[in-house]
């Protein structure tokens, strides 16, 4: 077999140990010396040809390039350009896998145009920060397998796709699928009943192997999915500044299965950002506009729980700032697509395809390759900041808050006052948007809260027992036509609120 050929690169001063140190690691470690053929400019021969020519031909003909980029910017040429710059701009247009590591330097430390070169390539490609040796051997090793396997060299299997030997179909739950299905048909047509097996359900998904349950059915329909995958919880915590620090006024860590740890999140956001309530102008209903769009927490919040590496003891993580929102996953994008490409229409690449489709199936994922596109035109529509998406150890979004400047409408995220200041953010909402007697469903829809748990105990519950809700037959609880109403104290609260948000 041909070796996979790696062009090592750097400013020739100031990581000539390192080079040698990974050089000798490609050539001797047992796995990888028998795919990895490594190139540095120490063992360049004489040659009649410039320098500069030699290593741009061992650009082309290289699989892989590896770039160590630090503090220096290193010799330039007549059009002040340095010679790692051009072997990263030249195996960019050949389209070749570029890795780069990044020294542990912060940026005032750096040259310029050092600073300005891993900018760009912070934007194209995949990157990782090293603080020594033995980290830059762990992070190129890992970068390796991982293509190796990509590229099929190597077969492990997907995750998700691997049978898991601990489980059997008692820890599925069957309501769940019944749920899930009548989802499915709901929003893509699919085209089996709720009274089809379990079994036959999971064969068409393929989650099912042998007749043995894969990793994905259990992520997806498990009754305990904690039980096999510890890791497999969303952490979500609120700051008040703009930096991880106490006190922390909220912190919740999320288990489930797949579907509710989506919900659960994306509810635990809504309830501690800024949103407005509308008028009764245009709909009967009064509408509630939460400051960043629904749909982009959604989105971002799905590709977080579906891109995630489950090999990782990390978890995913949701983190509230003053001026922006955080979502961090144990992951990476695959070597064929870079940051840039998610900033446009781009093939969708999954890393767990069997989680990917049953979610795109029950309406999570709108369209397979352009939620990332999706999310930044909604960000722009709304007037926010322009979405980040950076690649380090984890993969991390962030969506930039609107910063409590809502126009139309009452600002209900930051509300204060005497008679409300004792009220939660969620009570106040409730408070907002209830104008009439209303069903339970009408009143999560109004605030798109998907997590029935989540919406009695933060938002219904809690205004039921201050009194400021009442059910419309209070000696029937369990009535089939059982509505919730303001009762007059809830209807004092609001003109409250209403003054206070009028200023």
């Amino acid at each position: 077999m041909e070796k996979i050929k790696v062009f090592i690169s750097s400013v020739q001063r100031e990581f000539a140990k390192e080079r040698q140190v990974l050089f000798d690691y490609l050539m001797q470690d047992a796995l990888l010396g028998l795919f990895f053929e490594p190139f540095i400019f120490e063992n360049l021969s004489a040659s009649n040809q410039s320098a500069e020519h030699t290593y741009l031909q061992k650009v082309k003909e290289c699989d892989i390039y590896l770039g160590l980029f630090g503090r220096e910017y290193g010799y330039e040429d007549n059009d002040e350009i340095s010679p790692t710059e051009r072997e990263y701009n030249f195996a960019k247009e050949l389209n070749k896998v570029c890795l780069i590591y990044i020294s542990s330097h912060n940026a005032e430390h750096r040259q310029k145009k050092e600073l300005a070169l891993i900018q760009k390539a912070e934007k194209e490609i995949i990157r990782k920060k090293f603080t020594d040796e033995t980290d830059l051997k762990s992070s190129v090793y890992t970068s390796l397998i991982n293509y190796l396997e990509e590229y099929k060299y190597i077969r492990t299997g997907p995750f998700d796709a691997s049978i898991n030997k601990e489980a059997n179909f008692n820890d599925i739950d069957k309501n769940k699928v019944v749920e899930w299905v009548n989802m499915a048909k709901d929003k893509r047509g699919f085209p089996l009943s709720v009274h089809t097996s379990v079994k036959n359900i999971f064969a068409h998904l393929n989650l099912i192997k042998d007749n043995k349950l894969t990793n994905a059915s259990l992520l997806l329909f498990g009754k305990e999915p904690q039980r096999f995958f510890l890791n497999s919880v969303v952490k979500c915590a609120q700051f008040y500044g703009e930096k991880i620090e106490k006190p922390i006024p909220a912190y919740q860590v999320y288990k489930g299965d797949v579907f509710m740890l989506v919900n659960q999140s994306v509810d635990f956001i809504l309830s501690r950002i800024n949103a407005s309530t509308g008028t009764r102008d245009k709909n009967i209903q009064v509408n509630i506009d939460y400051e960043i769009p629904r749909s982009v927490i959604s989105e971002a919040i799905v590709n977080a729980i579906v891109h995630r590496d489950y090999t990782s003891n990390g978890s995913v993580q949701v983190m509230i700032f003053k001026d922006r929102l955080e979502i961090w996953n144990p992951g990476k994008l695959p070597s064929n697509l870079s940051i840039a490409d998610l900033q446009q229409p781009h093939s969708s690449f999954p890393k767990n395809l069997l989680l990917a489709e049953p979610m795109y199936l029950a309406g999570y994922i709108e369209r397979l390759g352009t939620g990332t596109t999706d999310m930044i035109k909604a960000c722009r529509d709304k007037g926010l900041a322009e979405l980040e998406f950076v690649q380090e150890d984890v993969f991390k979004t962030t969506i930039y808050r609107y910063q409590n400047k809502i126009e139309n409408g009452q600002l209900t995220g930051q509300l204060t006052g005497q008679l409300t200041g004792q009220l939660t953010d969620e009570v106040k909402r409730i408070i907002m948007v209830v104008e009439k007697p209303m069903k339970r469903k009408e009143i999560q829809e109004v605030l798109k809260l998907k997590q029935r748990e989540n919406f009695y105990n933060n938002y219904l519950n809690p205004a039921i027992d201050n009194k400021i809700i009442e059910l419309l037959y209070p000696d029937i609880p369990n009535h089939p036509k059982q509505k919730y109403k303001l009762t007059a104290k809830g209807e004092e609260l609001k003109k409250q609120l209403k003054k206070e948000n009028n200023g």
